[in-house]
């Protein structure tokens, strides 16, 4: 269960971020390695959803299981909060 106080100061945070740098410096004192990769892959995994790609590629691309890549596929389609759909309408052009 996420406690939404916790959650709304680390948006907050992510919020107040204004370049690339200084969210990479943020990631890298707040997550792991292993959690930083997951996110990473996760969106990445989205992104080739959202082409169209399909999940053989998808996982020789992004090394990413299936499992991950159809809960990746459930949240876009049924479950989603729409942050993905957020955040790749404003890298379109960019992650091509």
């Amino acid at each position: 269960m996420i406690d939404e106080k916790y959650f709304d100061v680390l948006c907050k945070a992510f919020a107040a971020l204004e370049t690339e740098e200084d969210i990479h410096k943020f990631l890298e004192d707040l997550c792991t390695p292993q959690e930083i990769d997951a996110m990473s892959r996760r969106l990445m995994v989205a992104v080739m959803l959202k082409r169209g790609d399909v999940y053989t590629k998808i996982v020789e691309a992004t090394g990413a299981s299936t499992a991950t890549i159809s809960r990746v596929n459930k949240t876009l389609t049924y479950q989603s909060a729409g942050g993905y759909n957020i955040i790749l309408d404003k890298l379109t052009g960019e992650l091509k």
